[in-house]
Parts: C-alpha cells; structure tokens; sequence
C-alpha cells in the first residue's frame, strides 16, 4: 500500500470519529422545547437563529474532510485510470468444478466474428422440429372417450308459485 493511501486512510478514519463524536455532542434543536411551558425563555422554543455555533462549524469541517479523503481514496484505489473498468472481480479466474470436462475437449472457440467467448452465438439455421407420430405411443394411457349414450337426467320442472291472499289491512 503506498504512503498516501495510508495517510488518506488515516485522515478518514480520524475524521469520521470526529464527525461521531461532534453529533453525539451537539443539542437537538427540540431539546429547549419545555422552555414554552415556564422553564426558561419562550424566544427559544424552536432552537437559536443565529450564526452556528463552534460544534456545527466544526463538524462542518470534518465532513468536507471526510468527503476530499473518500473521493481522494476512491480516485487512488481505481488506479487513475478513466477508461472502462477492469474485470478484477472475486470470480475473475474462478472455473466451475461441478461439471467435469471430457478428457482432452478443448473449450469452444468464439465463431462469426464475437470476440467474447461468454456470449454465446446463436445457431446458423435451426435444427428442424421431430414430426408428430402418426400413431400414439402404447406405453401412455389415453383418456377415455366420452361415453355419448347415456342419459342426462332431466331438470326437475317448476310450477309458478302461487300468489298467497292479502290479508286486510287492520283500520
């Protein structure tokens, strides 16, 4: 690790405890609220309007701080380089064991012109679908036919009801 990462390093850990430890410190602006119910002066109920007081400035600073060594680590670890982005992943030389390999089969070799062996090309022309068999096979059931001879019961018929007498209406 080269010096100015380790010194960026430090400076970043160093401030974000400052910053921690500066927030921890500081007075929420709802702490003076019991001051509008008799203890204290009601001019301050919703916090100072004033300039910021030495705690806020200061982790003000650690923040800036704290953002210039992250942006400065950030430019150091990515090596400077503004070009597309290396492939240096943790599965970068990684080679699946699940599946063994025949002995001797080399890996297929990129055709039609791909440069990238990880996208695979598609078939030149498709392999034709297997034709329907003419007759089914003997070993799977077939459902049975349905039975046409049978007689469906009939819907039991329905009179319309009849209209039950109003009674007289009582006076």
């Amino acid at each position: 690790m080269s010096l100015t990462l380790t010194i960026l390093l430090v400076i970043q850990v160093i401030s974000a405890v400052s910053i921690i430890i500066l927030v921890l410190l500081q007075q929420g602006k709802g702490a003076d609220m019991g001051s509008a119910f008799g203890s204290g002066s009601a001019g301050s109920l919703f916090g100072a309007t004033g300039a910021a007081n030495f705690l806020s400035r200061t982790t003000k600073w650690a923040a800036v701080v704290f953002f210039a060594t992250t942006a400065g680590l950030a430019y150091l670890g990515h090596g400077g380089r503004t070009g597309p982005a290396a492939d240096t992943g943790v599965m970068q030389n990684y080679q699946d064991r699940s599946v063994p390999q025949a002995p001797g089969a080399a890996p297929a070799a990129p055709s039609q012109g791909n440069d990238d062996a990880s996208v695979p090309s598609a078939p030149a022309r498709p392999a034709p679908a297997p034709a329907a068999p003419a007759q089914p096979d003997a070993s799977v059931p077939q459902a049975p036919a349905p039975d046409t001879g049978a007689a469906v019961p009939a819907a039991p018929e329905q009179t319309p009801a009849q209209p039950a007498e109003q009674a007289p209406a009582n006076k």
